[in-house]
């Protein structure tokens, strides 16, 4: 049986890198992060909000589900942030 990847390449990249600062996405800033639970899964956490001075409102997801690997957590997170943000538009 093949195993297939949860998170593509160019995701884990972007989950490795992105942890600790947020990313500019269609004029939103989403800022993807994994916090690890005492039980040692990694909860994904999402916060977003727009990048234009005038506006100061922030939208924050905890734990949208978790993960055994931080790096998962992130780049989950962080797609789910860019469809939010798609939705949103």
């Amino acid at each position: 049986m093949r195993r297939i990847p949860f998170a593509t390449h160019a995701d884990t990249f972007i989950a490795i890198t992105m942890n600790r600062q947020p990313i500019q996405y269609k004029g939103y800033q989403v800022a993807p992060a994994a916090q690890q639970l005492p039980n040692g899964l990694f909860a994904a956490n999402l916060t977003i909000g727009k990048t234009a001075p005038d506006s100061s409102r922030t939208h924050s997801f905890d734990a949208l589900d978790y993960f055994f690997d931080e790096e998962h957590a992130v780049a989950y997170a962080f797609r789910w942030g860019r469809m939010w943000v798609d939705s949103h538009q």
